[in-house]
C-alpha cells in the first residue's frame, strides 16, 4: 500500500508518498510544474511489488509547507538543497532518479553532487539541452530578459485553470483517458493565496538552469548512468528534440517516444511502468518479486 508521510526539513514539513519494500531498489520520483507527487499516484502502486518508491512534494507544491517568498528563497538551488536533505532524512543511500519537467533541474543538481547515489535515470519530458526548448518557452525567455510588469502579467496566464488544463490535454491522443482530477488538483494548489508569487519566483529563476546544462551533460558523459527515456513526443513545452539530445552523451540509453503530451504518465502510465520494470530489472540487482 502507499503511505502518506511528512518529514521536517529546515523547519518545513515535506510531504511524500512511499510504497514498496526498502529491501528493493529505490526510485526517487521528482514531479514537474504545476504538479506534485499526485502525478505519480498510479505509477507508485503499479511498481511497488518490485521497487521501493518515494515521491516528495517540493516546498510550495502539493501538501508540503508553503512559506511565502519573504520566508523562503524559491530557487532551483534551494529546492535541490531541500530534496537533498530529504533524501538524507529518509535514509536512502542509492536510487534511480525519475525526473519530469521541474524534476530535471532539481534532480540533476543533486546527481552532479552525489553521482555515487544515482543508479539509473528515468527521464520523462525533463530537459537538459538547449534543443529541448520549443517556441512555447519564448515568453518566459523574454521574462528572464525583462521582468517588467507587462511580462509578469503574461507569466501569470500560466497559472490559470485554462493553461493548467491545456498542459494535461495538449498533444494527447485520447482526451477521454485524461482525468479532470489532474488539473483540478493542481489548480487548487496554484490558487492558494501567495502561490502566484512563488511560481513567478521559480519561473524567473528557471533562467539559472540552461547555464548548468554543460555541467549536467558532463555528468552524463563521465558517469554514464543507465538511462530510460519515456517522452511524450507531442509536448509543446519540451519537444522531442530534447529527448534525442540525451543520446549524444549517454551510451546506455533505452529510448521511447510516446504518442501523448507533456504529462505522459496520464495517458501512457501502463506503458511507462512496463518500460521501467523491464529496464531496471535488466540493470539492477537484486530485485525480488
Amino acid at each position: 500500500m502507499t503511505t502518506y508521510r511528512t518529514v521536517a526539513i529546515d523547519g518545513l514539513d515535506i510531504f511524500y508518498r512511499e510504497a514498496g519494500s526498502r529491501d528493493n531498489p529505490t526510485i526517487l520520483l521528482l514531479h514537474g510544474f504545476p504538479a506534485s507527487s499526485h502525478m505519480f499516484r498510479n505509477l507508485i502502486p503499479t511498481l511497488a511489488d518490485q521497487f521501493h518508491l518515494v515521491a516528495p512534494d517540493y516546498p510550495g507544491f502539493g501538501n508540503s509547507s508553503m512559506p511565502t517568498v519573504d520566508e523562503f528563497d524559491y530557487t532551483f538551488d534551494h529546492l535541490a538543497e531541500i530534496i537533498e536533505k530529504f533524501i538524507d532524512a529518509i535514509a536512502v543511500q542509492k536510487y534511480s532518479l525519475y525526473v519530469m519537467d521541474y524534476g530535471a533541474p532539481v534532480g540533476y543538481r543533486i546527481a552532479v553532487r552525489h553521482p555515487e547515489q544515482v543508479e539509473a535515470l528515468i527521464v520523462q519530458n525533463g530537459n537538459a539541452y538547449e534543443e529541448g526548448f520549443g517556441k512555447f518557452t519564448n515568453p518566459i525567455k523574454e521574462y528572464w530578459r525583462n521582468p517588467s510588469p507587462e511580462n509578469t502579467d503574461k507569466m501569470k496566464q500560466s497559472f490559470t485553470l485554462e493553461t493548467t488544463k491545456w498542459q494535461y490535454t495538449n498533444g494527447v491522443s485520447n482526451l477521454e483517458a485524461i482525468s479532470p482530477d489532474t488539473w483540478t488538483m493542481d489548480q487548487f494548489f496554484l490558487d492558494r493565496p501567495g502561490n502566484e508569487e512563488i511560481q513567478l519566483a521559480l519561473f524567473y529563476d528557471y533562467r539559472t538552469n540552461p547555464p548548468l546544462y554543460p555541467q549536467w551533460q558532463e555528468y552524463f558523459r563521465n558517469h554514464q548512468p543507465p538511462t530510460l527515456i519515456v517522452w511524450g513526443q507531442n509536448d509543446d513545452i519540451f519537444p522531442a528534440e530534447g529527448a534525442y539530445a540525451y543520446q549524444r552523451d549517454l551510451k546506455d540509453v533505452e529510448f521511447h517516444l510516446l504518442n501523448t503530451g507533456h504529462f505522459a504518465l496520464e495517458e501512457e502510465g501502463e506503458a511507462i511502468a512496463n518500460y521501467i520494470r523491464q529496464f531496471l530489472t535488466s540493470r539492477l540487482q537484486p530485485i525480488s518479486a
